[in-house]
């Protein structure tokens, strides 16, 4: 099997597995409780919550645990928005952002916020000059993913803060980090509120966290609110917790020669296509890890299916709207032909050269095959 979906879900290490394995037998007690028992378990969560404050360099107080990014953006936006509410209803995003992101956006449109949409450059950069004439007086939130999941393109963060207090210093910025983490350096200080999941960096699924910095206010998603877990109600998931915080040391301390890696794979990919009429969406503006090119003639479930006989596993644009055209693509284009035949190849640490070449073998068989039907 030849696994290229690392942007989907990645598989949980050993040493991660561990640390989840270890806290379930150990400390399950509920850390809401005041017995002993629970007091360890909070000890517990306590440190762990200051192991991945020290890692992102901010306070354990702004750490938010969730069920994963999607939870962590719709808390993050519908938080703002009703918090704030009094200073404005405007709120700008992108179509680069994810499905939890868009789809919130369109709700929040039905309940009198007014969303505008940032357009795009031909190089699928966000028009920052556009961006700064959007910015209004009434505008609370602004949400900007970090990197976008379909062709891993950056956003410049700290430019864009830059922009939004040149106009309105009490605008909120928010920035979906899923994408981020593991693959990017990341500085916190460039935004108010960021969203994470730990599946992304080789941790189990079921947990993530909101970053809120901690002059920023929100309205609560989940009640049933607590002192370990003042904006978001519920048991702290202890193990998830633990095992996410030992993957993000993994991944943050390992970053750089892992990108190596990465950066090493992506180019002998690159180099295996060139030459085909393929139209490719990954430019130098974005992340190594994730590659995604157009087919152009070729439908992209067609050929995610067809490449499965080889037993290797890509996806067409993100695991939540695998069937659905490219949002981002249609974005950046505005062309069928680019936006309903892509696909995307996201590679990790983890995968080979070897994967690599017996990947770029399937593609060329399995192109020229369907083309020939």
């Amino acid at each position: 099997m030849i696994y290229l979906d690392y942007s989907a879900t990645t598989p949980v290490l050993p040493e991660v597995l561990d640390s989840f394995n270890k806290t379930t037998r150990e400390y399950y007690a509920n850390a809401n409780s005041i017995h002993n028992f629970g007091v360890k378990s909070k000890e517990l969560m306590l440190k762990a919550t200051k192991q991945i404050a020290n890692l992102l360099e901010i306070k354990p107080n702004e750490i938010i645990y969730t069920s994963g990014a999607s939870e962590s953006n719709t808390t993050a936006i519908k938080g703002i928005a009703f918090r704030y509410q009094n200073r404005g209803k405007h709120i700008i995003t992108t179509h680069l952002e994810h499905k939890s992101v868009l789809e919130v956006m369109d709700f929040l449109e039905t309940k009198g916020y007014e969303i505008s949409y940032v357009p795009l450059l031909k190089d699928g950069s966000i028009d920052l000059n556009a961006l700064e004439n959007l910015v209004r007086e009434d505008t609370i939130l602004v949400s900007i993913c970090a990197v976008n999941s379909e062709t891993g393109i950056k956003a410049p963060l700290k430019t864009i803060r830059q922009i939004i207090n040149k106009k309105n210093k009490l605008t909120v910025f928010h920035s979906d980090m899923t994408q981020a983490l593991g693959k990017i350096k990341i500085n916190l200080n460039d935004v108010d509120l960021a969203s994470f999941s730990a599946h992304k960096i080789y941790a189990p699924k079921g947990i993530g966290m909101l970053y809120k910095r901690s002059n920023i206010d929100i309205e609560p998603l989940i009640y049933g609110l607590t002192e370990n877990c003042p904006f978001r109600g519920g048991t702290p998931a202890l193990p998830l917790i633990t095992s996410f915080a030992k993957a993000m040391r993994l991944s943050l301390e390992n970053l750089e020669e892992n990108n190596k890696k990465v950066e090493s794979l992506n180019k002998r990919l690159r180099e295996g296509l060139e030459g085909m009429d393929l139209h490719i969406n990954s430019s130098n503006l974005c992340v190594p890890h994730i590659f995604n090119l157009s087919l152009l003639k070729i439908k992209s479930e067609t050929f995610v299916r067809a490449l499965e006989k080889y037993e290797i596993y890509i996806s067409t644009t993100t695991a939540c709207s695998s069937n659905e055209e490219s949002s981002s693509l249609k974005a950046i284009y505005n062309d069928k032909s680019i936006s309903t035949t892509s696909i995307r190849v996201s590679i990790s640490y983890q995968t080979t050269r070897e994967e690599i070449d017996a990947f770029l073998k399937a593609f060329k068989e399995t192109y020229k095959g369907l083309l020939l039907k």
